[in-house]
């Protein structure tokens, strides 16, 4: 699991992030006494060199929002689906399992099943 880096006393005042996501952010400790700047023990960590992600785990997957960007990322081996219509979503899901092309935003088996009809 990956270190969230967090502002000091970020989880004691509203106007800083407590209970909302939108205001927890990194900032830099600056304070002459502040045990966070000298990284002490038992505090939370300071954001520096070391905490890189590696380059495998960097990469972004592409979002295919028609064909034609389907077409350009044919050679990756991992896609999302963006908004579209189920007939263009069903048209993609076929030409991804030819190219054995993951979709993580889609089932293909499930998409791909041929619909039973309801008897009366």
């Amino acid at each position: 699991m990956r270190i969230k880096f967090l502002r000091r006393n970020w989880n004691r005042h509203s106007k800083l992030g407590k209970r909302r996501k939108k205001k927890q952010v990194w900032r830099n400790p600056k304070g002459r006494d502040n045990k966070m700047r000298e990284k002490r023990k038992g505090y939370p960590k300071v954001i520096s060199i070391g905490y890189k992600k590696q380059k495998t785990e960097n990469k972004q997957i592409p979002i295919i929002k028609n064909i034609k960007d389907f077409e350009k990322n044919k050679k990756i081996k991992e896609i999302t689906i963006g908004k579209m219509g189920k007939k263009k979503k069903i048209e993609i899901a076929k030409m991804a399992k030819d190219l054995k092309i993951k979709i993580s935003n889609l089932n293909i088996k499930k998409i791909l099943k041929p619909k039973k009809e309801n008897k009366k």
